[in-house]
């Protein structure tokens, strides 16, 4: 089952008792820096949780895998997640 904001916001306002509007605004505010930050092209590192990271991905010769025609892939940046250990051992057990 995924997650959603929704669901974050009603866990949180479950878990402290403050108003979900409250916390729906500082979710918001949170999302929205993180954006912004990577948007600038910033690494976002959040302690025991994961890092951010964009990478930028140089232009490349490929193929039309339709028509066999050869293209070339524009360069572009890639949006990635590396989980901190301690967050990668808890999925780890409960698989």
């Amino acid at each position: 089952m995924k997650m959603t904001k929704k669901d974050l916001v009603k866990r949180i306002h479950e878990q402290t008792g403050l108003p979900a509007t409250r916390i729906s605004d500082i979710v918001e505010t949170l999302l929205e820096t993180v954006k912004e930050s990577l948007e600038q092209g910033d690494a976002v590192k959040i302690s025991r949780f994961g890092q951010f990271v964009v990478k930028k991905k140089r232009e490349r010769p490929g193929r039309n895998p339709q028509t066999g025609e050869s293209m070339v892939i524009p360069a572009r940046s890639v949006l990635t997640f590396k989980p901190s250990n301690m967050l990668r051992d808890r999925v780890n057990r409960r698989s």
